[in-house]
């Protein structure tokens, strides 16, 4: 996410998530939005909130698996069971995988955030917790350092109940330029091989830069984008739950 100007124009923010589709960043993760879309941005992402914090209305002895991200898990723009979770679920199921799914992203959500929120989502005993964060860090610009630390936090804190984790990778536009754009990729890399953990390297992939699988806005995926991001994850989720039970 960017901090607002209200010096900026629109049409140059608009330029802004132009280019960021052009180079490849397609994502879930939030950009400036004009004036008139804050208000329901805020009421969106409170609704979130309050949806993450829901159990799924399942049969309660099918293991949990807890999505803990932004608005690109969270499905914005797009009714709950489109986004790539409820997707995932679908394909499970049919799969013969008896699983229920907790959606708990949260749009504008930071690695930091999702810490912060992580507590109320462990004490629903998932079995396997997928981890989409980062995206909104590094479009701030925070120190990478400071991200791959929550991002570790995260993973060590579910480990330490017996969750499995599984983290789902991003990547940011060259424009942020190599030094920073390469640490950011390789920080997902590094976690997940510290803590032995699998990982989707990146998760929008086949999907970021592509204006038929993205809303108007050009960044958030459309319901067919969301399937193929759920089929990105889904052999590592699929794996990750048969070694688990």
């Amino acid at each position: 996410m960017f901090v607002r100007k209200r010096s900026r124009p629109l049409a140059a923010r608009l330029a802004l998530c132009a280019a960021l589709c052009a180079t490849g960043f397609g994502c879930g993760t939030d950009v400036p939005t004009p004036a008139g879309d804050r208000q329901q941005g805020r009421a969106e992402s409170a609704a979130e909130a309050a949806d993450a914090q829901k159990e799924p209305a399942a049969d309660g002895s099918a293991p949990l698996v807890a999505f803990l991200g932004d608005s690109l898990t969270a499905g914005l723009g797009l009714p709950r069971d489109s986004a790539y979770p409820a997707v995932l679920e679908r394909s499970l199921r049919e799969e013969g995988h008896s699983v229920r799914v907790l959606n708990a992203g949260v749009s504008g959500d930071t690695s930091a955030g999702g810490l912060s929120r992580l507590p109320a989502l462990l004490a629903q005993h998932p079995r396997v917790l997928v981890v989409a964060l980062g995206g909104n860090d590094g479009l701030r610009g925070l120190p990478v350092p400071s991200t791959r630390k929550n991002l570790e936090a995260i993973v060590k804190a579910a480990q330490e109940q017996g969750v499995a984790v599984l983290l789902l990778g991003l990547k940011m536009p060259p424009n942020y330029g190599p030094e920073y754009t390469e640490s950011f990729a390789r920080m997902y890399g590094d976690v997940a091989a510290e803590l032995a953990v699998p990982l989707v390297p990146f998760m929008l992939e086949g999907v970021a830069g592509d204006p038929d699988l993205n809303q108007g806005d050009g960044l958030h995926p459309t319901a067919e984008g969301q399937k193929i991001v759920a089929g990105n994850v889904l052999p590592a989720l699929r794996e990750l739950l048969e070694q688990s039970r």
